[in-house]
């Protein structure tokens, strides 16, 4: 298969201005184009949409909501009250993660969240959050969080250190959770476009059609992996805030 065939070049980072800090490549590729697109339609999709007020909402402003109340049930639901306050970092990594998910669907654009350095960077911010929230609010009674209540004494020594590894893991199967299904899914939509051109016409419509469903179940996983993203913040978050074990 030819270099510009291959299922993997839709994945390929380009330059787009070089760029050069301190000896550190700090390049505007296309996926940080991509980012700043996405970045760009949340905003103009929020204001947009809520410009109006009306009290009978129209088909956008309906969405705005619809989004805002999920984000907001999700953390009542997963959190309590006392995750009202951190609504906006979670809405903000929820819709900054569905909309590169479902950008990277548009044909001859760029699937952000296909790379694992940027998922890890997502995992991480929300990891060092998290971690800091139970700091602050709990100081050094946090470590408790990796001593396991009612668990004889003996044990500790060995459910310790793995509680502490489990821990620490969390930002890596946060991660690679993301990574993988938008990594799997855009690799096997390209292998069976792929399909469809070599078969032409006469053999092309099984592909064609495998490819149709697939790409319907694409959309789904787009908004399902924001909503397990933010998820799994939230509990991460409940974890921290009232030392749930």
């Amino acid at each position: 298969m030819a270099e510009g065939q291959s299922p993997l070049a839709q994945f390929e980072i380009k330059r787009l201005v070089e760029l050069n800090a301190g000896g550190l490549d700090v390049s505007f590729t296309n996926s940080s184009l991509f980012m700043v697109i996405a970045v760009a339609a949340i905003t103009l999709f929020l204001t947009w949409s809520m410009r109006g007020r009306a009290m009978v909402p129209g088909r956008m402003q309906s969405m705005a909501e619809l989004s805002y109340e999920f984000i907001a049930n999700m953390l009542k639901e997963n959190v309590g009250s006392e995750g009202r306050k951190y609504f906006p970092f979670i809405f903000s990594v929820f819709m900054f993660v569905l909309f590169c998910n479902l950008i990277g669907m548009i044909p001859y654009s760029f699937t952000v969240t296909s790379h694992i350095i940027v998922t890890f960077g997502l995992a991480a911010l929300v990891f060092v959050t998290v971690t800091l929230v139970g700091i602050f609010r709990h100081g050094f009674k946090f470590l408790s969080f990796f001593v396991p209540s009612g668990v004889p004494a003996i044990l500790l020594v060995i459910l310790i250190p793995i509680e502490i590894i489990s821990y620490f893991v969390r930002p890596i199967s946060l991660s690679v959770r993301l990574f993988a299904n938008m990594l799997a899914g855009h690799t096997l939509m390209k292998v069976f476009g792929a399909f469809v051109i070599a078969l032409s016409w006469w053999g092309g419509w099984l592909p064609l059609a495998f490819i149709s469903a697939l790409t319907g179940l694409e959309f789904l996983v787009a908004f399902l992996q924001a909503y397990v993203f933010a998820i799994l913040s939230c509990l991460y978050l409940n974890d921290a805030i009232h030392l749930h074990h």
